[in-house]
């Protein structure tokens, strides 16, 4: 029996309340209705700046009543210490998933991006400290190897930061370990290697790029690659990532705790692989423009799982080829409500 399945075990005779923050967003849509499947309590919190509430909608279609009656949603902002305080107020376990993403959104904005990822942060891991949850699980990010050039990416090896979304997201895993010493509250960080999956925005100006190139062929639209299309992902399905922010809220393990871990498949694909992927199970030829290197972006990324692997017991259960289809079957069937949503 894989960790995985022991947690989904675990959780089949025990019921507790959840706290995920970004819970109207993608990832942390996502989360709720994995939770709410396994009959656990959830308690949402979003200010819905990026997060959109038709994701509960969809959340809604795949679940019992019952199940959907254990959640309750805070439209709350994590900048906002008391609304963090309000949310965490007898909760067993936090998934802190709200931040302002994206490197071009911090470089045109870095003031914005500071307050959401690092007071925000704050905000949430002090109100989980006096709350006394059980554990802290925060979404860390890949951004945070910066201009080191190593291969795969180690988690005690980074260089530095290329933007100031990279910056925010290190500053975070320096508090949570920091609250540690300090406090003795436990956290576990994890460092996602561009998640995709099911309920990720494909018109934002911020887009990231499976959902882009999916709503431009669904439209016919031109499908552009920043550089060559040899600059490569480490591309990681959301049922991976739902994975680890399980079995990470539920270990018990000294040593699994306080540790930052690598989320990704330990595998790397190409733009113009990616692309090609795409194309096949859309069944589209894409229109393929081909522009300069985006400013703060790496030319290649990889993660070495093994950390992740020997400490927590993950998994990955989904690879790129058979996530592709899946999420391509899902915004085939979604692709009207999805590309009319306002952003």
């Amino acid at each position: 029996m894989t960790a995985y399945q022991k947690a989904i075990h675990s959780l089949a005779s025990h019921q507790y309340t959840w706290l995920i923050t970004g819970v109207a967003g993608f990832i942390g849509s996502n989360l709720l209705e994995a939770l709410l499947k396994l009959d656990q309590k959830v308690i949402g919190m979003d200010n819905l700046s990026t997060g959109n509430t038709e994701n509960f909608d969809d959340v809604k279609k795949t679940i019992s009543t019952a199940q959907w009656d254990n959640f309750q949603f805070i439209e709350g902002d994590i900048i906002n210490i008391h609304d963090c305080e309000k949310a965490c107020n007898k909760v067993d376990y936090v998934l802190h998933q709200a931040a302002l993403g994206s490197v071009p959104r911090s470089i045109k904005d870095p003031l914005s991006t500071n307050a959401s990822n690092i007071t925000g942060f704050l905000n949430i891991l002090t109100s989980a400290k006096d709350a006394k949850v059980q554990n802290f699980v925060y979404a860390a990010s890949s951004s945070t190897y910066g201009d080191h050039p190593g291969l795969p990416k180690i988690e005690n090896t980074i260089g530095k930061p290329l933007s100031p979304y990279a910056v925010t997201k290190y500053v975070n895993e320096l508090y949570a370990d920091v609250f540690y010493r300090t406090f003795g509250f436990s956290s576990i960080g994890l460092r996602y290697f561009n998640v995709f999956g099911c309920r990720q925005s494909m018109n934002s100006a911020y887009a990231a790029v499976i959902p882009s190139w999916m709503n431009a062929m669904l439209t016919g639209a031109e499908v552009n690659i920043n550089g060559d299309g040899l600059t490569s992902r480490d591309f990681c399905h959301i049922d991976n990532v739902i994975q680890a922010n399980i079995i990470a809220a539920l270990t018990t393990s000294e040593d699994s705790l306080n540790q930052i871990y690598n989320i990704a498949l330990g595998d790397r694909t190409s733009l113009n692989e990616l692309q090609q992927l795409i194309s096949k199970y859309l069944n589209i030829k894409a229109n393929v423009r081909y522009r300069e290197f985006r400013d703060g972006d790496v030319r290649h990324s990889q993660a070495d799982i093994s950390k992740a692997i020997h400490l927590l017991g993950f998994k990955p259960s989904v690879r790129i080829e058979e996530g592709i289809k899946k999420t391509v079957t899902w915004y085939q069937d979604h692709f009207s409500s999805e590309s009319s949503r306002p952003q």
